[in-house]
């Protein structure tokens, strides 16, 4: 049992997850949680059957060794005894067998086929280094240093979530495995500051040295690459790599310094903090634009535009339905126009729509640019499903109401999406309405004319909707919604509607949309005389 137990734990710990991509919703990893605690429940019984067991297997073993004493002194004269005759031929042919049959129990059974039940729902490896770039991703947008995630300092948090030294060397090694050495230099940095403090950790300096003095030198800091594996050689004289890696490190520095006609720099004395290094740019050009409005910072908002900006009631233009009870609409924005409506959606409403919505949820997709396929992309991070009328009353009165209120036709709209965001769940820069002429629901019910969202939970930090064209940023507020038009009343679309959901720091951020597509609004949104109107 010694061999088999470890083996099994093993199999069923290291083997690829059936599920991946719960990272990516909430939701979904809140059920993990309470999975967790029935395991660790299953292996708290392990450990009594266990006890249990060898409590038994020690009393027999005390009664027999007090027997053998008695025997083993005198054994023919024990044996003379016919009764000791008799018990001894018992206890080898009966006694001993039951015992054997004690030791060969395996309590681990019940536990193993538990872990085996759950197993199939546990995350994988990209789940984990889903979470560990969600991480990352959060860093940058809230320009948090990595010991604000180590120590567990976030806005809004009411839970203690410490990183280990090794929790950061695995955040650094998932980013290094990824080229990505300006965050593994950062959480390398946290491991060893981390180290240097007297925590304990099952990895060694050494390994945290090698790769972040090989990531410093990848963002180009030769002096300090150098300085890093000096300390390398001096604690690990034999390392496979730590010698040749200074001697090529000394060798460029010394071409460069001859270049340039300088002299030998001395050892950087600042430790590595953010900011120390620039962020390489990416596929995003306005990233830096977006992720200060995702920190309220570069709103466009001031005096003027805010006196333009109004409250009032809204009937719908005297819809029956909004007359005794008109919603309560509130400017948020002027130039493009978006409103949000106060009291959209109940609390219980909200509730039965993530209800139906939670067995659903899948991975968020988007359509490639290239194909016109749907697949899922690193820039949207959440999980989605769509809700018919039929599957509950509440999505056609929640349809209804999105009629009623937009005084738009709703029978060539999509199906309500619901989605929830995960581990820094966000979804970057986009327009809603296509600019591709193969997207086939255009030939049918034309281009997505509006967008509807609902907003079905606070979020404690993070998570607003920005504008970085613009610069307006919308904070979720559970209850209620935005809307906007994506496109002019000439079709063609409005390019400042380019928007983003921002990375969720702390919480869960739940939304609904409604796209809204052009066919069936001839009369209801006529044509303007420009292109613009």
């Amino acid at each position: 049992m010694r061999t088999f137990l470890p083996f099994v734990l093993w199999t069923l710990l290291c083997c690829p997850a059936a599920r991946a991509e719960i990272f990516t919703s909430i939701s979904q990893m809140t059920d993990l949680i309470y999975t967790e605690k029935e395991l660790v429940q299953s292996l708290r019984d392990y450990i009594r059957a266990e006890e249990s067991k060898l409590a038994a297997v020690k009393s027999w073993a005390h009664r027999l060794d007090d027997l053998t004493r008695v025997t083993t002194s005198d054994p023919e004269g024990y044996l003379a005894h016919p009764v000791n005759a008799y018990k001894l031929m018992k206890r080898l042919n009966t006694q001993w067998s039951e015992l054997e049959t004690l030791v060969l129990q395996n309590p681990s059974d019940g536990f193993i086929s538990n872990m085996s039940v759950h197993r199939q729902y546990f995350p994988g490896d990209e789940d984990e280094t889903g979470a560990a770039k969600a991480l990352m991703r959060l860093q940058d947008t809230y320009q948090l240093d990595s010991e604000a995630f180590s120590r567990g300092k976030l806005p809004g948090l009411h839970h203690n979530a410490l990183l280990s030294v090794d929790d950061c060397f695995d955040m650094g090694k998932t980013a290094y495995n990824d080229e990505d050495y300006y965050h593994a230099v950062l959480w390398m940095q946290q491991a060893l500051k981390q180290l240097d403090g007297g925590e304990e950790s099952v990895g060694s300096k050494a390994d945290i040295l090698d790769y972040l003095s090989y990531s410093v030198y990848q963002m180009g800091d030769l002096a300090r690459a150098i300085e890093l594996t000096r300390r390398l050689v001096a604690i690990a004289p034999t390392h496979q790599r730590a010698g040749g890696n200074l001697r090529y490190f000394e060798h460029l520095l010394l071409k460069q310094l001859n270049e340039q006609n300088q002299d030998y720099p001395p050892a950087p004395e600042e430790p590595i903090r953010l900011g120390t290094y620039r962020r390489p740019k990416d596929h995003l050009p306005e990233r830096e634009a977006y992720e200060a409005l995702c920190r309220g910072e570069g709103l466009q908002m001031n005096e003027a535009r805010r006196s333009r900006l109004f409250c009032r009631y809204h009937d719908g233009r005297r819809n029956p339905r909004l007359l005794l009870k008109p919603m309560k609409e509130e400017d948020e924005w002027d130039s493009p126009h978006i409103v949000r409506y106060l009291e959209m959606l109940s609390h219980e409403e909200t509730e039965r729509i993530k209800e139906l919505a939670k067995p659903k949820l899948a991975r968020a997709t988007v359509r490639d640019p290239k194909t016109g396929v749907l697949t899922t992309a690193n820039y949207r991070v959440s999980k989605s499903a769509w809700l018919e009328e039929e599957d509950d009353p509440v999505i056609a009165r929640v349809n209804q109401r999105i009629e009623d209120i937009t005084g738009l036709e709703l029978d060539t709209a999509e199906l309500l999406q619901v989605a929830n965001y995960g581990v820094g769940g966000q979804y970057e820069p986009h327009y809603d309405f296509s600019r591709r002429p193969f997207d086939s629901n255009l030939k049918r019910d034309g281009n997505r004319l509006a967008t509807f969202l609902n907003y079905m939970s606070d979020v404690e930090a993070g998570g607003a909707t920005v504008f970085p064209d613009f610069g307006a940023a919308i904070r979720p507020k559970k209850g209620t919604a935005v809307f906007w038009f994506n496109l002019f009343r000439s079709g063609e679309g409005d390019y400042r509607t380019r928007h983003a959901a921002c990375p969720v720091l702390v919480g869960s951020k739940w939304v609904s949309n409604k796209w809204i597509h052009e066919r069936g609004q001839e009369f209801r949104r006529p044509c303007g005389l420009t292109e613009v109107d």
